[in-house]
């Protein structure tokens, strides 16, 4: 037993056919089509009711953390919770919320040439022997119901806490190209969890590994988050999948993380700090979203230290995505189209932040 929900009543069970159609069909979550102009309107209305119109004068960079792990939740988050009290700063934790099958995702690691990557972030020095075979080996310890006093505990510290998965290793692997009711139910099994633990539905979502597919942009939507963290890109903005319109805002990861710059060859644990704040010196006019992973971040207690010190240096507000978000006028959010493709250091295809929708038409 997690212990007493705040909420006794269960999450309303969202159906995988007939949602936003005129007669059924498996659409997970009404988009709006493209021709829709009118969708502006009150897009504008909800933006100054919500946001208001003026954006702070201080630039952010949102920390988003992904905690991927049974180990990362007990281990890694409370000393994580520490070092940015010390610096004032925010954060938003977004959790593993099922099963920990991180065991399984090492022979795809191995598969995809990561060995020169291992030897330069041992696996083993980031996750703990006993991870590497949870799922496999050994059983997988379920993170949301063993480790839901951590995760209050990060929320009841002023923390931003949202969703990353339920099992994030399934989402990683099958998300891209899953149909609408393997979606559906993942994500209604995170949302379930997550309701169970902090007695309140979810705000952001973060998909793990970057991968998505349209239903899962569709849900973003029909679960009620109120903006999500799911693709790489340049800035935030109103995604566009193919042609349609997911009236759930994006605030992409624009920055790489430590190990894709782990993954070069030039690039050491020592002047990795460095290597960073060299891409944050010149802020955009929106400010940046860094992705930190929790197991890797506590293990680089002096790069971390040294990233905080940088950033705040540098005239950054280091904040939580709600509070980055808060920053911005919804109205003004330009709409991109959403593509796959690569980023250095990461192999596979991930969710991109693509061009504007009918740029120059």
């Amino acid at each position: 037993m997690i212990g007493p929900p705040k909420q006794k009543t269960p999450p309303t069970e969202v159906k995988p056919t007939g949602i936003g159609t005129a007669s059924g069909g498996n659409s997970t979550a009404f988009v709006f089509p493209v021709c829709f102009e009118y969708l502006c309107v009150p897009l504008k209305g909800y933006a100054r009711g919500i946001f208001g119109d003026e954006k702070s004068g201080s630039m952010k960079l949102a920390l988003k953390i992904d905690v991927r792990t049974w180990r990362g939740t007990r281990e890694s988050v409370p000393w994580l919770m520490d070092l940015l009290a010390t610096y004032s700063a925010g954060a938003t934790f977004l959790f593993a919320l099922g099963p920990d099958h991180s065991g399984r995702a090492l022979p795809g690691l191995l598969r995809r040439g990561a060995v020169s990557k291992l030897r330069r972030k041992p696996l083993l020095t980031q996750y703990g022997f006993k991870t590497l075979f949870y799922g496999t080996l050994l059983p997988a310890p379920d993170v949301g119901a063993e480790c839901a006093d951590v995760m209050r505990s990060v929320r009841d510290a002023g923390f931003e806490v949202g969703i990353h998965a339920h099992d994030r290793v399934a989402w990683q692997r099958h998300a891209a190209g899953a149909g609408p009711d393997w979606t559906l139910r993942q994500m209604q099994l995170a949302c379930s969890r997550f309701e169970e633990i902090f007695g309140e539905p979810a705000r952001v979502h973060g998909a793990s590994g970057w991968q998505m597919n349209r239903h899962a942009y569709r849900l973003t939507q029909r679960l009620g988050f109120s903006y999500c963290s799911d693709t790489r890109g340049r800035g935030p903005f109103i995604p566009v999948y193919k042609a349609e319109i997911v009236a759930c805002p994006q605030l992409p990861t624009t920055l790489p993380t430590l190990d894709e710059l782990l993954g070069s060859a030039d690039v050491t644990v020592e002047n990795i700090a460095e290597r960073t704040l060299g891409l944050t010196r010149d802020p955009p006019p929106m400010g940046h979203v860094y992705t930190l992973r929790a197991e890797l971040g506590s293990r680089l207690p002096l790069v971390l230290e040294r990233l905080l010190e940088g950033w705040r240096g540098q005239g950054y507000d280091v904040v939580s995505l709600n509070q980055y978000m808060e920053s911005l006028v919804f109205s003004d959010l330009p709409r991109h189209e959403i593509t796959e493709g690569e980023v250095p250091g990461r192999p596979g295809p991930l969710a991109l932040q693509g061009r504007e929708f009918l740029a120059g038409v």
